[in-house]
């Protein structure tokens, strides 16, 4: 195998697209810390049980794990921030007001998620710790359309569902309390054979509304013929009210969908969930929602919601950035050209020196143009290529 071959589905980023990503990481994280939002970077590893605390199932099979060396102890490369980040907020911060962070890193997978995905996405986020009410949640939903919209997005859909619905529902059935994971795998898959024999025997009141769930699908219409064919439940009822604020708060910046058995990410989520699709991604290009459970196992259940979104992904839809116009400067050591060259750098220009004998090739600028001695040899001037 020659040395220079990489794993499936992990790639170098090369120059053009390094600064596209680059850029957007910086103008999401700029941006977040315009809403108050504190950067933290979490490590790329730590002790496995710490990493898997309220993760659930499927992080666990995604996460590499290896053993520490130092301590002989089960190590894991993160698959995912969101639990990390709570562990912060819960274990080192211990703040008792309103916490608002942000990160941004890569990840690594053990399988991708998708034919074309990658196993090391660049995730960023952004999280909100200490408040329950439904603010917090249409908070984060906004700095997740804000971030597509600082991408150059403007065709966005928002696509919305709620844990509550599927635990109100079958919170007063034993049966159906025990078969809740299954029900949760029929639902996302919207197995709806599948579902009518699992839930034969159940309560007629719980069997009729789980059956219902995957047709629950559509515009924001969906929400009125959900409060006519699910029990009027208080948890129902609750979670369709907030699905119907978030909604609204959404119409005008994105198209709003709903699907009431959309539970992706339910392991670990606890009320309101979204995901948002832009044209030229069959998934998800960010998932959001509240985990108000993740930060127990460190000793401190905070209220919590949050989003992420991958940026080498959302990278991939767009063009490719123009190439800079830059100044080719001659090389050499003469205090009146480095000067001028100090100089141009500090205004912002982009000046770069070709090596003696050497022209220069490059993906990212387009010297247009050159830095010259004068006729009279005493100062540097710029002249135009072309």
């Amino acid at each position: 195998m020659p040395n220079w071959l990489l794993p499936e589905n992990i790639a170098d980023v090369l120059p053009s697209e390094a600064r596209k990503i680059e850029e957007l990481r910086r103008r999401m994280l700029d941006n977040f810390r315009l809403y108050g939002y504190e950067l933290v970077m979490p490590p790329l590893l730590e002790y496995l049980e710490s990493l898997m605390t309220g993760a659930g199932k499927d992080t666990d099979l995604r996460t590499f794990k290896l053993v520490d060396q130092l301590s002989g102890r089960m190590l894991g490369l993160r698959a995912d921030m969101t639990t990390q980040v709570a562990r912060i907020d819960a274990h080192l911060l211990n703040r008792a007001t309103v916490t608002r962070l942000c990160y941004a890193g890569s990840v690594l997978h053990t399988r991708p998620s998708g034919l074309h995905a990658t196993r090391e996405p660049l995730q960023i986020g952004a999280e909100i710790y200490g408040h329950a009410g439904l603010e917090a949640d249409a908070e984060i939903q906004e700095l997740a359309l804000a971030s597509l919209a600082l991408a150059g997005f403007d065709a966005v859909r928002l696509d919305l569902s709620h844990v509550g619905l599927l635990r109100a529902i079958i919170a007063q059935d034993g049966a159906a309390v025990r078969d809740e994971a299954a029900l949760y795998t029929l639902l996302r898959a919207k197995d709806a054979p599948g579902l009518r024999a699992l839930t034969a025997a159940y309560d007629p009141v719980t069997r009729d509304a789980l059956l219902a769930l995957p047709n629950l699908y559509g515009d924001i219409d969906v929400l009125a013929r959900a409060r006519e064919v699910l029990p009027p439940l208080p948890g129902v009822l609750k979670a369709l009210a907030e699905l119907a604020a978030l909604a609204g708060s959404a119409l005008g910046r994105a198209e709003v969908a709903i699907d009431l058995a959309d539970l992706r990410g339910y392991q670990y989520e606890s009320g309101a969930m979204f995901a948002l699709y832009v044209p030229g991604l069959p998934n998800a290009v960010a998932r959001g929602g509240r985990y108000d459970h993740v930060g127990e196992a460190f000793g401190r259940a905070r209220p919590a919601t949050g989003f992420s979104l991958d940026l080498r992904e959302l990278a991939r839809l767009l063009p490719t950035a123009e190439r800079k116009h830059s100044i080719r400067a001659p090389w050499g050591s003469a205090p009146e050209l480095k000067e001028k060259i100090a100089e141009l750098r500090k205004a912002g220009e982009v000046v770069i020196q070709s090596m003696p004998g050497h022209s220069n090739e490059q993906d990212e600028f387009e010297c247009d143009r050159v830095l010259v001695l004068a006729d009279n040899g005493s100062s540097w001037i710029l002249k135009n290529l072309g």
